[in-house]
This record gives structure tokens, C-alpha cells and sequence, in this order.
């Protein structure tokens, strides 16, 4: 793995240590191999990027979780924040900041001193996959990272997934029969002491198609801050 230089160079954050935690996979995983070529690939071609799994952000200590599908291309997958560098993450951390989420200011960049406050974010399958497509093996495969992430949140009341795939996942993490729970924007699904809450994923292709407006979005952190409130 190439040296970086520092942030305070202008460059990007280095990747962590060739080492795993329970609920972080190393950067070098071999787990998927398809998706293991694919960051080589990248690797090589954009030395500069993070280019490695990407870790959960926020503290443990959160009371909300909000899952993505896997990091973007040349969002998390270059600059080793989840939803940071590309459009999703503009809405995502938007709203986050108006609901009390996060505080600081979102610049697209994870040296923007953003903070989220009472939520942690993280995605289903931690390394970008070919055409923003993981398979069900590599989605079962990275499971076991979610699991431990949120086994360190001792806090954890509400969940929100974003996008029917990422709630998918979901349910079956939880063991919730997907018929019990189907997936529709704005749902709330409770299951003993955790609410599953649906969301479209705040995508530039869902926004731009209309599938999703920033009324719709904010309308879902509205109904969990009010379920967190109470």
C-alpha cells in the first residue's frame, strides 16, 4: 500500500491498518473476491483514493442507525466516509444537520469536522461493488460486520434503511419475516425493542426521477426524532 501524505497536504484520508476489528473488515479483505479485484483495480488506477472497505461512521453510542446499500464509486469508495463525495450524501447530511443528527458543516469531504450526533451510519456491504451492484452471497458474505456494528450499540432504538435492498438486509439481519415487514417509503416496522423505519434511497437517480423529494426524505428523520423524542 502506497505512503499517503497527510491531510493537512490537501490529500485524502489514508486507509486504516492492514488489521480487522469485529465490526470493521481489514483493508486488504479477501472475503468477496470479486469485489476485492474490483478495489485492486481501482487501487491501481486511483492511488489517491481510499479505495478499501469503508468503516461505519458515528459513535457507538447512537441511538439511530441508517444502512446504505454499499459505498458509491467515487463517493465513499474515494474519500473513505459512507455517503461523502457524492449527491446521496448532500441530502443525507442535509437532513441529518436539520433534524439534530449532526452538527458542524458538510463539505464532501471527511475532513470537514462533520459530526453526527446520536446517529451512525453504515452500509450493508462495506466495499463498492461493479455497477453499484453487490450480489446476495457478497451482501450475506459482509453480514457479519453489520451484525457485530451493531452489536457495539448498546443505545440502538431505530434503524433506517435506505432502499428496498438495504431493507431486505435488514430483515433478515433482525430474523423479520419480509412479508411481515414489506418495504415502502415511510413504513415503520417494530420489532421488540428496535423500529425499522423505510426510506427510498436518496440517490441523485431517485431525486431526479421524482422517486424520491427532499419533502419525502425529511418526512421519514421527521417521524424518527419524533419516535426517539417520546
Amino acid at each position: 500500500m502506497p505512503t499517503r501524505p497527510s491531510a493537512s497536504a490537501g490529500k485524502l484520508p489514508t486507509r486504516p491498518a492492514a488489521s480487522a476489528t469485529a465490526s470493521e473488515p481489514s483493508p486488504d479483505c479477501p472475503l468477496c473476491p470479486r469485489l476485492k479485484d474490483f478495489r485492486d483495480e481501482w487501487r491501481a488506477r486511483e492511488p489517491g483514493w481510499f479505495n478499501a472497505p469503508v468503516p461505519s461512521f458515528g459513535p457507538t453510542s447512537a441511538r439511530l442507525l441508517i444502512i446504505g446499500l454499499a459505498p458509491g464509486l467515487q463517493g465513499a469508495n474515494r474519500t473513505g466516509r459512507p455517503f461523502t463525495g457524492d449527491y446521496a450524501g448532500v441530502l443525507l447530511y442535509e437532513t441529518l444537520l436539520a433534524f439534530g443528527f449532526a452538527r458542524g458543516t458538510y463539505r464532501a469531504d471527511p475532513r470537514d469536522g462533520l459530526e453526527l450526533v446520536d446517529a451512525r451510519i453504515s452500509n450493508a456491504v462495506r466495499c463498492v461493488p461493479p455497477a453499484n451492484k453487490p450480489t446476495g452471497p457478497e451482501i450475506t458474505t459482509c453480514r457479519r460486520f453489520l451484525l457485530a456494528a451493531m452489536g457495539e450499540m448498546p443505545n440502538l432504538k431505530a434503524i433506517v434503511a435506505l432502499g428496498r435492498i438495504a431493507h431486505d438486509t435488514m430483515c433478515t439481519t433482525l430474523a423479520i419475516r419480509r412479508a411481515q415487514a414489506p418495504f415502502a417509503h415511510g413504513a415503520a416496522h417494530q420489532h421488540g425493542d428496535l423500529r425499522l423505519f423505510d426510506s427510498y434511497h436518496c440517490s441523485r437517480y431517485n431525486t431526479n426521477t421524482g422517486v424520491l423529494t427532499p419533502e419525502m426524505f425529511r418526512a421519514v428523520f421527521a417521524d424518527i426524532r419524533a419516535y426517539l423524542d417520546r
